[in-house]
């Protein structure tokens, strides 16, 4: 697009300075020079609506990403939840069954002095 423009440039500046003074090279010049500015206008124009795009579709991307992150982030926290959930849980079932074990043994302990009792009880009825 800017090679256009400059061959359009120079094709105004050649036209100029060809142009005897006379009415008619006058006015071929000014209507190339007035062609080479439109082209450079609109060459200028097709520029901005492309940055003016591009700046758009760079937005578009970085809102895109942001979004992918965030939703990435939350599952992340929503796995790291259940896995101490899970945790909390395993350990929960630890310490009951660790309850459960530890009151067995004392009912054990608790049935061998009473059968220690109990036979203490005997011998001293027999005496």
């Amino acid at each position: 697009m800017n090679t256009k423009l400059y061959v359009a440039l120079a094709a105004a500046v050649l036209a100029l300075s060809a142009c005897q003074k006379t009415e008619t090279a006058q006015t071929e010049a000014a209507e190339a020079a007035n062609a080479a500015a439109d082209k450079a206008s609109d060459a200028a124009s097709n520029a901005a609506d492309a940055a003016s795009t591009a700046a758009n579709e760079s937005a578009e991307a970085a809102a895109a990403a942001t979004d992918a992150a965030a939703a990435q982030a939350g599952a992340a926290m929503d796995k790291a939840a259940d896995s101490t959930a899970a945790a909390a849980s395993n350990a929960a079932a630890g310490a009951a069954a660790a309850t459960s074990d530890a009151a067995q043994a004392t009912a054990d302990a608790a049935q061998k002095v009473a059968d220690k009792a109990d036979k203490a009880a005997e011998e001293a009825k027999k005496k």
